[in-house]
C-alpha cells in the first residue's frame, strides 16, 4: 500500500491556477492523497503537474480515481483505451483552437473535470487560458446577476460537431447520425451553483450554448454576447505555456479554456480524459421552489 504524498502548491494567480510539485501521478497514490488533489483542485480550478510521465492507461487509471469516466461519441481516442482523447492538432486539421469552451456540456451530467497531457508542443506558442466562472459571476452587478438566476440555456452537440467538422466526417454518417440522436440539445440553469463548494458561477459557453431559454432570440444573442466579453476579463484568467509531459486537471463546473491558434504549422499533440460529473442546479431556484 502507498503512503500518503506531501506535495508542494504554489499559486499562479488571486483567482485561480496552482503548479503542483512532488508527487508522481504514474505512481500508486494513497487515497489520502488523491483526496488531497481533490481539495486543491477545489480551491484553485486548475492544476498543473510538470515532468510526468504518462502511458495512456496510466492517465485513464490516474482520471478514474477521481470519478466515472466519459466516452465521447465521435473524438478519436488511443487504440485500446477509449476513455484517452486524442487532440492532434497539425496542418490542414480541424481543431477546437480561437474559441472559448467547456467540456461536454451537451449532455445531463456534464463533466466535473479534464485531464490534459501534454505529449507534443510547438517549440513557441500553443498556450492555453483558463477564465474562472466563480469570479465572473461574482463581478457582475446585483441586478444582472438576480436576472440571470432564473434563467436556463441549451446546449447543444452540433453546434461544436457541426456534420462537415473533421471528427464528424471521419466517424462516418451512421455513427454521426447516432450521436445526434442520442444527444439532443439539453437545458442547463445559467447560473450553476458548485456542488461540492457551494459557491455560483456562470454555466455557459460558446463551445455548445446555443440560446437563453425564455428570451426572443435577439435578446438571447445580446446577453451571450455579453458574457462571453465578460468571462474573458485578465483578472479572471490564467495562462498556461505548455511543456511536454505536463498534466492540466481542471474544474469543468467552474471554468472555461481556451488554446491559443498562433502556432500552425507546427504540431501540437495533447491526450484528454473526460471525468463525468452530475446534473447541474442552481440552489437559490431550488430553495425558493420549496418554499
Amino acid at each position: 500500500m502507498s503512503k500518503p504524498t506531501t506535495f508542494e502548491i504554489a499559486p499562479l494567480s488571486p483567482t485561480l491556477g496552482a503548479r503542483i510539485s512532488g508527487v508522481d501521478l504514474a505512481g500508486p497514490l494513497h487515497d489520502e492523497t488523491i483526496a488531497e488533489i481533490r481539495k486543491a483542485l477545489l480551491q484553485h480550478e486548475v492544476l498543473f503537474f510538470e515532468d510526468q510521465t504518462l502511458t495512456p492507461p496510466q492517465h485513464r487509471d490516474l482520471a478514474a480515481r477521481f470519478g466515472q469516466l466519459h466516452l465521447h461519441p465521435i473524438r478519436p481516442s488511443v487504440p485500446g483505451s477509449p476513455e484517452v482523447l486524442v487532440m492532434d492538432n497539425q496542418p490542414a486539421s480541424d481543431t477546437d483552437t480561437g474559441a472559448w469552451r467547456a467540456d461536454v456540456t451537451f449532455i445531463d451530467t456534464p463533466p466535473m473535470a479534464s485531464m490534459l497531457y501534454a505529449r507534443e508542443v510547438p517549440a513557441e506558442g500553443g498556450d492555453t487560458l483558463w477564465s474562472s466562472m466563480r469570479a465572473a459571476y461574482a463581478a457582475l452587478s446585483p441586478s444582472l446577476r438576480a436576472f440571470l438566476q432564473p434563467l436556463d440555456a441549451e446546449h447543444d452537440f452540433t453546434r461544436s460537431f457541426p456534420p462537415d467538422h473533421l471528427a464528424s466526417l471521419n466517424v462516418g454518417i451512421e455513427r454521426y447520425a447516432w450521436a445526434r440522436r442520442e444527444y439532443p440539445p439539453v437545458a442547463h440553469p445559467l447560473v450553476r451553483t458548485h456542488p461540492e463548494t457551494g459557491r455560483e458561477g456562470l454555466f455557459v459557453n460558446s463551445g455548445f450554448t446555443t440560446r437563453i431559454l425564455g428570451l426572443t432570440k435577439a435578446e438571447s444573442a445580446k446577453i451571450l454576447e455579453l458574457l462571453s466579453e465578460h468571462i474573458q476579463r485578465p483578472e479572471f484568467v490564467v495562462r498556461w505555456r505548455w511543456r511536454p509531459n505536463t498534466l492540466a486537471f481542471w474544474d469543468n463546473r467552474v471554468t472555461q479554456h481556451y488554446t491559443v491558434d498562433d502556432y500552425q504549422p507546427h504540431r501540437r499533440v495533447m491526450h484528454r480524459v473526460t471525468i463525468l460529473g452530475d446534473k447541474p442546479f442552481n440552489r437559490t431556484r431550488m430553495r425558493l421552489a420549496a418554499e
